[in-house]
């Protein structure tokens, strides 16, 4: 099957684009979802976490601590990669599973950071969802309604536009005052259906 990375900078709308995908029948493995799943109560990660970062990082009824757990990432390098080492061997692997099962022409396997974990291998092509930083920050404030530095902060540590338009097999536009962008899709819809061995 034909695997599409889909990935871009935060508030680029790699979500939105999703959804039109999904509209076109295009089965849709998202990382973010895979990792919030494996983060449920029961689930062996969860512990993993606890033991490795604390008790604190569990809310009083069991459930992760998302707000404290985002904020000990943002300020500590060795936790974030200590968190990326836990989940990001098995978000992959289930996203690796989904993928066996599925029978359609082709799917797109959403990666919001795709070039920052070295990812690349799990699709055949990369498609890159872009915008300008200026579209992406206001993005950012009005869906998180997080403060400027804290995003500045996000965008640090991601790969650059520029890096992520040269490893790109295909890009959308998405800025701000684009009306184009269903169209950018279908086209590229069209495009992978021909590509596909299915």
């Amino acid at each position: 099957m034909l695997k599409i990375g889909l990935t871009g900078g935060i508030g680029c709308g790699k979500s939105t684009v999703s959804r039109l995908f999904e509209q076109l029948d295009v089965p849709i493995l998202d990382a973010d979802e895979v990792s919030h799943r494996l983060v449920q109560i029961g689930q062996p990660a969860l512990e993993t976490i606890r033991c490795v970062f604390g008790s604190e990082m569990l809310l009083e009824n069991g459930a992760l601590n998302r707000v404290g757990l985002k904020n000990l990432i943002f300020e500590n390098l060795l936790a974030k990669k200590q968190l990326e080492a836990i989940l990001h061997p098995l978000i992959f692997q289930e996203i690796s599973n989904q993928i066996a099962v599925l029978t359609a022409s082709y799917c797109i396997v959403s990666v919001p950071l795709l070039f920052e974990t070295h990812s690349e291998s799990l699709v055949n092509r990369i498609l890159v969802v872009n915008c300008d930083v200026e579209t992406q920050i206001e993005r950012v404030i009005k869906r998180d309604n997080l403060p400027l530095k804290q995003i500045q902060s996000i965008l640090a540590t991601q790969v650059s536009a520029a890096f992520r338009q040269n490893h790109a097999d295909d890009i959308i536009e998405n800025s701000k005052n684009n009306t184009t962008l269903a169209e950018q899709v279908k086209k590229l819809h069209n495009f992978y259906l021909s590509l596909s061995p299915l």
